[in-house]
């Protein structure tokens, strides 16, 4: 039997301990409304990949990064992103004036979105040239968290008041912008760090 017609034990024990972290952060969290918002792109992201899991395995280390960056959108739906309890006591240490656990995850959504362009890009053959490819990689994620953006605007003006868990902004008149700004540094970061080992990765699929 062909390796894309099997699941590999590693990405079942990615699926089930995410499970598990979903169920967790479902047993009484902050509001389930604010909860709903925030794990929905998780579950988008883990049934788009269940799609194309057998016509388009990624290498490990892409899903790897996303059952992490999922884990931190579940967490964050558990807790809300302005009431981490981690990043609270954080607040408390380093004299922070917010809670900064929203910026870990505006981080991932550069970190993880960008090494999935990539391998799509090189493995579909789609951009052709190592500095398009990576210009491309981050040209990605940065449009996504702009949408992204445009979804806490509209969601906000939709339920008024009950979407300020949602938006986590505390107050902070350059949340948007450092919002996109910690994206573009995760999609920097995870291109120069994990490159090298995407493409040893994506060389054993072949």
């Amino acid at each position: 039997m062909s390796e894309k017609t099997t699941v590999s034990r590693f990405h079942i024990f990615l699926l089930l301990s995410l499970f598990g972290v979903f169920v967790w952060s479902a047993i009484k969290p902050h509001d389930y409304f604010t909860w709903f918002l925030e794990v929905l792109p998780a579950l988008l992201a883990v049934g788009i990949f269940a799609f194309f899991y057998r016509r388009f395995r990624f290498t490990d280390l892409v899903y790897t990064i996303v059952w992490f960056h999922c884990i931190v959108l579940i967490v964050g739906g558990k807790y809300t992103y302005a009431e981490m309890p981690l990043f609270d006591y954080f607040k408390e240490v380093f004299g922070w004036t917010r809670n900064n656990y929203d910026k870990v995850g505006h981080f991932m959504q550069g970190f993880s979105p960008a090494l999935i362009a990539r391998e799509v890009f090189i493995r579909k053959e789609i951009v052709n040239g190592e500095w398009w490819i990576y210009f491309m990689a981050v040209a990605v994620p940065l449009a996504f968290s702009a949408f992204y953006e445009f979804v806490e605007w509209w969601v906000a003006v939709a339920t008024g008041d009950s979407a300020e868990a949602f938006l986590g902004t505390q107050g902070d008149v350059w949340d948007t912008q450092t919002d996109m700004f910690m994206c573009f540094i995760g999609s920097l970061l995870s291109l120069i760090l994990l490159s090298g080992w995407q493409n040893q990765q994506m060389k054993n699929l072949d």
